[in-house]
């Protein structure tokens, strides 16, 4: 019999499995937000509702040959962390105190929303080279914790 996973690996597997559906060349990220151990919503890094998806189009960042952590405004696509608080507002749902988890750790554009969200706690799988996004992150009150699953 396996193990009942704690309610980290659990959320953490779940954004896992939310990454799949991401048509992203570079990256499949996805992200839960949850409050009280209830799921409240779920994203994916993919382009605008209606837009062809970047497995068809091509990655603009890819053909500019941008690193990784720069230049985020230059792609055609969301992050999963702004799909997930997006999803929460088109269907009228607080996530106001609620813990995000997201596979990767997240951009300054990501961060800056985390923060506004009033989101508490930011807990993360893989790490991301944005510096800003740290600097941001630390200057408010939001724990973050990476974790293993």
């Amino acid at each position: 019999m396996e193990k009942r996973p704690s309610f980290d690996e659990y959320f953490m597997k779940i954004a896992l499995l939310v990454a799949t559906r991401s048509t992203c060349t570079r990256r499949h990220v996805g992200a839960v937000i949850v409050r009280d151990n209830h799921i409240l919503s779920t994203g994916y890094n993919g382009p605008p509702k209606g837009a062809k998806h970047c497995d068809e189009t091509g990655c603009i960042r890819e053909q500019l040959n941008i690193p990784r952590g720069e230049r985020h405004e230059l792609c055609r696509g969301l992050h999963a962390e702004q799909n997930a608080i997006i999803q929460a507002a088109v269907f009228g749902v607080s996530i106001k105190g609620g813990t995000i988890y997201t596979t990767n750790f997240p951009c300054s554009v990501c961060a800056k929303m985390i923060v506004n969200a009033e989101l508490k706690e930011l807990v993360y799988l893989e790490d991301y080279p944005d510096e800003l996004s740290r600097e941001i992150l630390k200057e408010s009150n939001i724990k973050v914790r990476q974790i293993r699953v």
